[in-house]
């Protein structure tokens, strides 16, 4: 019988763990810890890392894990780096469950950017108010740029002086946001650019749409390089691949993402 460990995060996880309560297949959910407050999922569930790749071979080993499923941010790059190199170990299975990146449309004015650095680096040098739509553990990457007033939206409240910026306005949520909730939001704070991680999906794009409305400027950090792997964007196929050993012939593949030299 399978016993997967789903390796989450991300609402794809979250719906593909219902899908496999459902089905009755065996699995544990894993979450890294990064919220104080992660969303409840009807599968067993710990939180925490493994201790790099060789500590999540050893659950691989001792949990009798046939199949694992990496359904984490696209920018949890350490962690499928891991995973791949788990797998490869204890030869287990392994199939990343991805959303498509985001696209560009007619009415945006994306600055494409390879990593946080370069995303700081192509902001103003004038002070302007920023909406930074980056995670808390990418923060200090803006540090340098301290001129720049920066609006924060987490899902933990920070504690106090913990922020390595100068100037914020923290707000607290969890996506989904709708596009008319993120426009009153960037209204609100008078926001003149918008930096964001080309994450995917349609949870947290609504502040896309707003920046476009609003003819704001979007720096957009694209996804790191990750090793070579097999990969879907249906939670259908993933049930099919655990069933079957394979991918359904017929399922349209993410785009693949850039990969590591």
């Amino acid at each position: 019988m399978p016993h997967v460990l789903l390796l989450g995060g991300t609402s794809g996880a979250s719906q593909l763990a219902q899908a496999l309560h459902r089905a009755g297949i065996a699995a544990v959910f894993s979450y890294a810890g990064v919220t104080q407050s992660p969303v409840a999922q009807p599968l067993p569930t710990r939180v925490g890392g493994f201790g790099g790749a060789q500590g999540l071979a050893q659950f691989l080993r001792g949990q009798a894990i046939s199949h694992v499923v990496d359904a984490t941010h696209p920018f949890a790059a350490q962690m499928s780096r891991n995973a791949c190199e788990a797998c490869a170990a204890t030869g287990t299975p392994l199939l990343a469950l991805e959303r498509e990146p985001w696209q560009a449309s007619a009415g945006d004015a994306w600055i494409d950017v390879p990593d946080m650095q370069a995303a700081a680096a192509a902001l103003p040098q004038a002070a302007a108010r920023v909406f930074l739509a980056v995670g808390r553990k990418q923060l200090a990457a803006f540090a340098g740029q301290p001129q720049h007033h920066y609006l924060l939206r987490l899902v933990d409240a920070p504690e106090p002086g913990s922020l390595p910026l100068p100037h914020t306005t923290v707000v607290l949520g969890r996506g989904p946001f709708s596009a008319e909730d993120d426009e009153a939001l960037l209204r609100t704070h008078g926001i003149e650019w918008l930096v964001a991680k080309n994450a995917g999906g349609e949870a947290t794009r609504g502040k896309l749409d707003a920046a476009r409305a609003l003819g704001l400027p979007v720096v957009m950090v694209q996804r790191p390089a990750l090793p070579q792997r097999q990969r879907t964007g249906s939670v259908a196929a993933v049930l099919h691949w655990i069933a079957h050993g394979v991918l359904p012939t017929a399922q349209p593949a993410p785009p693949a993402p850039p990969s590591m030299p």
